[in-house]
């Protein structure tokens, strides 16, 4: 056990999602199959504080987000959050859109790789989850839609206009957030939304093979990969190059790098220890 770790228990049980955590896998799907897996108040608070305290949980190095039944999520629920906002005075709804906010902000600064498997519609705030995972799996049957502007918001929201322009160019991310149209899995791939689109009935199983492959791969440095492209988004090339130099001569000492290098020398596999 580290000792950088509080004395207070970490959450094993969520009352808003199932989450699970196997092998060094943790799974969050969402259990709302009937409303396409709408968000409610309490799952944002809750997965924002999930995902900030799962690098403290030791027998996790991925975490998968996923849907139960037809759709990854369709967004806020209308009735649960919409309906409710009409009620809030300005102050109180800058305490919701921060919230909301704090899930994508807790997903980038995450240090574990996160995959979303998109098993369905990705929409409004659903669509802004998956796109601040590291990866995306989609089902063929997905579809993105950033719809915001047809309920009459911002289509930059929760961080979206920052995110995805990095990740289809300004003009694709234009069209996207300002028009909100459904974007079918096999154009999300395209123009590089999706990391990968498969079968419907692969996606499971596609999704378990990538976080087995990172859960049993050198932890430490993919943590620190996140960490870099994240930080570097916004830096000068010779800031991000120093950056990086400092951070290559740390992990130069870490016990995986001089694991690669025993393995390589005996003619083995390596066996990463995320150390």
């Amino acid at each position: 056990m580290s000792p950088f770790r509080a004395t207070a228990p970490l959450t094993k049980e969520w009352e808003h999602f199932e989450f699970t955590v196997d092998d060094g896998v943790a799974t969050v799907t969402f259990t709302r199959p009937d409303k396409l897996n709408a968000l409610t108040f309490d799952v944002y608070a809750d997965l924002r504080d999930l995902v900030l305290e799962l690098p403290q949980h030791e027998d996790v190095r991925v975490l998968v987000i996923t849907g139960r039944g037809r759709g990854f999520c369709s967004g806020g629920d209308v009735e649960e959050i919409i309906g409710e906002l009409q009620k809030f005075e300005t102050a109180r709804l800058l305490e919701f859109t921060r919230m909301t906010g704090a899930v994508v902000k807790a997903l980038r600064e995450c240090p574990l790789p996160v995959i979303a498997a998109v098993n369905g519609v990705a929409a409004g705030a659903g669509s802004v989850i998956a796109l601040a995972s590291d990866f995306r799996l989609l089902a063929e049957s997905a579809k993105f839609a950033f719809l915001f502007t047809k309920v009459g918001l911002a289509g930059a929201d929760m961080g979206s206009a920052y995110l995805l322009p990095r990740l289809v160019g300004l003009g694709r991310a234009t069209e996207l957030l300002m028009l909100g149209d459904k974007l079918p899995a096999a154009r999300a791939f395209e123009i590089g939304l999706a990391s990968q689109v498969v079968p419907d009935a692969e996606l499971p199983a596609v999704a378990s093979a990538l976080a087995r492959r990172l859960a049993d791969g050198p932890a430490l440095a993919y943590s620190t990969t996140k960490v870099l492209l994240t930080r570097e988004l916004d830096m000068d090339l010779g800031s991000a190059i120093e950056l990086e130099a400092m951070t290559q001569a740390l992990l130069m000492t870490a016990k995986d790098h001089k694991e690669f290098y025993a393995a390589w020398t005996a003619g083995r596999e390596p066996r990463w220890t995320g150390r």
